[in-house]
């Protein structure tokens, strides 16, 4: 029995060193990589200079065009992530304070995404390898259930999310595989073939969303101009209501919610194709940014 246990023992003992070892290896290929996806881009940087940053969900990332900012002499970058939360785009706002970004405005969809004050794994996953080289990272993620496993226990992060930051992206990192998630400024345009034209959002409610708090404090306290909207959504929507129910609890969001109408600017019913989204952007900087 004792040459068992010991015998079990050197067993855990050798997972241990190679947990721990593993772990280190893949996340010393993600702090030396900075041109797959908009995370690591952010994470791995130092400071930058923007007349206009762009966060949020598919709902920015598909919206905003910066190539029609920059024609007005606005530097500019999407860093919308199709899928985030406001979970993840406080998170991103803080590591850009931290890397000492000079940023005058901070453009942000905040309509949907104020229904929910929880993380998008999907998009929250990619913040998990720099969580033990992070302080900010760290604090962000300790309110989660499952922060305990994924911040002590070695490799165990890697493996819980192995489809999306496992061996396969792990190795794609490491060789360089190009994407095209940093092409155009960040901006993913959306082709013209519609898809699904309907929606029915009764059942989303807006809330006093606590990631929706943190950024605007952060703006605050780094004299940035927060600029938050609310964009189109196709005519054949149930529940438009929810964008009053949003600024009752929101007053300062803008409202652009019908500022593009035609099912022909919508690629599917919440997300407008690039000729929607060019109309919108006009519509977004002749509002905010053209001089009266």
């Amino acid at each position: 029995m004792q040459k068992f246990i010991l015998f079990s023992a050197k067993i855990l003992l050798v997972l241990l060193v190679l947990m721990i070892v593993l772990d280190w290896s893949y996340t010393t290929v993600y702090l030396h990589s900075s041109n797959r996806g908009k995370v690591e881009n952010v994470y791995n940087s130092k400071a930058k200079n923007y007349d206009v940053v762009i966060l949020g969900s598919s709902r920015s990332n598909n919206h905003f065009v910066p190539e029609l900012f920059e024609k007005k002499g606005l530097k500019t970058f999407n860093y919308g992530m199709s899928g985030a939360h406001l979970f993840e785009a406080s998170l991103m706002l803080k590591l850009m304070v931290e890397r000492q970004y000079s940023i005058k405005n901070l453009i942000i969809d905040a309509d949907l995404g104020l229904s929910n004050d929880k993380e998008s794994e999907a998009i929250a996953a990619k913040f998990l390898p720099y969580i033990h080289h992070s302080q900010i990272i760290k604090d962000h993620f300790s309110g989660q259930k499952d922060f305990n496993a994924l911040y002590y226990i070695p490799f165990y992060r890697y493996v819980d999310f192995d489809a999306l930051i496992g061996f396969r992206e792990m190795y794609n990192t490491l060789t360089n595989k190009p994407t095209n998630i940093l092409d155009q400024q960040g901006y993913h345009p959306l082709g013209h073939k519609t898809g699904n034209m309907k929606n029915d959002i009764r059942n989303l409610k807006p809330i006093r969303n606590k990631y929706y708090e943190e950024i605007k404090e952060t703006c605050r306290k780094n004299n940035i101009n927060l600029i938050a909207i609310m964009t189109p959504m196709c005519t054949n929507v149930k529940g438009l209501n929810y964008f009053e129910k949003a600024n009752k609890i929101y007053p300062e969001i803008h409202n652009l919610e019908n500022a593009v109408e035609g099912d022909q600017y919508f690629s599917s019913c919440g997300h407008m194709n690039d000729t929607g989204a060019r109309m919108f952007t006009k519509i977004v900087i002749e509002r905010f940014f053209e001089t009266k």
